[in-house]
């Protein structure tokens, strides 16, 4: 005595079975295809940013930083630069190079003023908001993204940062509007 079962008839596929499906999904796709073809090629919403040479773009280094820094000077930690929004532009992240601890960035899109020099034209990043930036960088359709490390609050030791941001300032209708994600840092 065998304790076979069979299944019905109708819930075999066999080749016949497959060969059908795949002959009514190629039917739908040549129908849609038909119907509506595609034409042309990708369009792109906005012109390609362009990287610039340092020398075309403004210097952070000669800009007047909104930074208060008493008698320690300025350092510009990184930057790039790139034609947005038509001009040359730098973006940049700098602190106040004290003696000791971890001063925070404030990052800065700079633009050359009527004189040439290099002038504020956005604030991407408040030295208020105690935030080391570590990574700035330009994506090809024109939107900054950065990565900082920050404090989850005010009794989180200065040395030890417990968060990483992950930041990103899109330009809609004549300003830089920032997104963030925030995550616990690594190792806390």
């Amino acid at each position: 005595m065998t304790d076979e079962t069979k299944a019905p008839a109708h819930a075999r596929s066999g080749f016949r079975h497959w060969a059908v499906v795949a002959a009514g999904c190629a039917a739908v796709v040549a129908g849609a295809l038909a119907a509506n073809p595609a034409e042309g090629g990708v369009t792109p919403t906005r012109p390609p940013v362009q990287a610039l040479q340092p020398a075309e773009a403004p210097d952070p280094t000669k800009a007047e930083l909104p930074l208060d820094c008493g008698p320690f000077p300025v350092t510009v930690g990184l930057h790039f630069s790139a034609q947005l929004e038509g001009r040359p532009t730098t973006v940049a992240a700098a602190h106040c190079a004290a003696d000791n601890g971890t001063p925070p960035d404030g990052a800065y899109l700079l633009t050359a003023g009527p004189d040439g020099k290099p002038v504020v034209k956005a604030t991407l990043v408040r030295p208020e908001e105690g935030l080391t930036v570590t990574e700035l960088k330009l994506r090809s359709d024109g939107t900054i993204v950065g990565r900082a490390r920050g404090y989850s609050n005010d009794d989180v030791p200065r040395c030890c940062p417990d968060l990483v941001l992950d930041l990103t300032w899109t330009h809609k209708a004549g300003q830089w509007v920032r997104t963030e994600t925030r995550a616990p840092a690594a190792g806390v």
